[in-house]
């Protein structure tokens, strides 16, 4: 850990320049308190800094939170061993291919029956808050249980004791991304009125007890449920193909499901604040987690050590190094194979942006969050499933 200055802790021993100039301009807003927290995956983001714990006082800023709201990690381990799967793993990954959309725009053709108790509860929960989600997408029904793009995957791994995980990293989908795009919108339109001058446009507020901010809460707070249960519901999906792959059925030992863009109500300090994790999940003693590696590389799960610095937090993967552009410009197909030697996946070019090149060493990230949180499990990839 390093003290920058009074406002800025940081966990980051990789850390660029243009990361820590965008972290320090958000730590100088008035309402930060007690200080902004870098977690070791930090790298440049929309307004705020991805992988960086954002506590403030009586106001929220959308873009803190992130445009993915809810995105998160789910794992499930299975009752089987490495040596209980048949040797034909490309089955497998087709078969969740087909049983989950994937890439951006695709969604499900009809609503599928596992899927629609989730949905009536969304609508209920919708209903509740006062809002319609058809405002923002006319079809948003569809897109529960549909993975996405980017570093969105399907993953079946193995522990160190060979146990059996399957794990994905997904969030709220398109109808998630509308509804933070319209509230960024409304706290530049309320700052523009207000007349306040921040380094960074996409760094507008809300004010606790306004309209506005009311109105923010109840559709992030239904948008963070949407992508838990999108994750739930893409889980379950990928467990009945794993079930038909090996033949038998699949025994839940274990089931984690953690956001990584959201915002909560916490004590820290003596005062109750708004913590905004824009890519960090909740580390309280004893909270289960889950930290994925960058395509290819380790995961891990692990257990929150509570550190009140870095008010309860800890990283959610392993940060870019590159940005999208510049790694497809620098990386090939090739190396992209190379890297993921022994690992069924579908070679593409889509992917060479997920290069483990082009993201900060997972090991390294661990190595900086030893007092965040402490390991459980360290996971290797067998199976990955991505989205173009």
């Amino acid at each position: 850990m390093e003290t920058i200055n009074s406002k800025l802790i940081s966990w980051a021993s990789i850390l660029d320049a243009k990361t820590l100039d965008q972290a320090l301009a958000t730590s100088t807003l008035p309402f930060i308190y007690p200080h902004l927290a870098l977690m070791p995956d930090a790298h440049l983001g929309k307004g705020a800094t991805v992988g960086s714990v954002i506590p403030t006082l009586h106001a929220i800023i959308p873009a803190a939170v992130g445009v993915d709201i809810g995105c998160g990690m789910i794992a499930v381990r299975t009752q089987y061993s490495v040596k209980d799967l048949p040797r034909d793993r490309k089955r497998l990954r087709e078969a969740i291919e087909r049983a989950i959309p994937l890439s951006a725009g695709h969604n499900n053709r009809t609503v599928q029956a596992t899927a629609e108790p989730r949905i009536a509860e969304l609508k209920r929960l919708a209903a509740k808050a006062g809002f319609n989600p058809a405002q923002y997408v006319e079809k948003w029904d569809l897109q529960l249980g549909s993975l996405g793009s980017g570093n969105h995957f399907i993953e079946v791994s193995a522990d160190e004791t060979d146990a059996v995980w399957l794990f994905l990293h997904s969030g709220s989908r398109g109808v998630g991304n509308k509804i933070a795009q319209h509230h960024i919108g409304v706290a530049q339109q309320v700052t523009r009125k207000r007349g306040t001058k921040l380094p960074d446009p996409d760094l507008a507020y809300l004010d606790e007890g306004t309209p506005e901010f009311t109105r923010y809460i109840a559709e992030l707070r239904w948008a963070q449920h949407f992508a838990l249960l999108n994750r739930e519901e893409m889980m379950d999906r990928v467990i009945t193909q794993f079930g038909h792959w090996v033949g038998g059925h699949v025994t839940e030992r274990e089931r984690i499901n953690c956001h990584h863009n959201f915002t909560r109500l916490e004590t820290h300090y003596g005062k109750s604040v708004w913590v905004s994790r824009k890519g960090a999940i909740r580390a309280e003693p004893g909270d289960p987690g889950l930290i994925p590696g960058s395509m290819g590389t380790a995961s891990y799960v692990v257990e929150g050590l509570g550190n009140p610095s870095s008010l309860n937090s800890s990283p959610h993967g392993a940060g870019r190094e590159y940005s999208r552009t510049a790694a497809r410009k620098t990386f090939s197909l090739a190396e992209l194979k190379e890297a993921m030697h022994g690992i069924e996946f579908r070679p593409s070019e889509a992917f060479i942006d997920e290069i483990p090149a082009a993201y900060k060493p997972i090991d390294v990230v661990m190595r900086d969050a030893a007092d965040l949180v402490k390991v459980r499990h360290k996971l290797r990839q067998l199976v990955n499933v991505k989205g173009n």
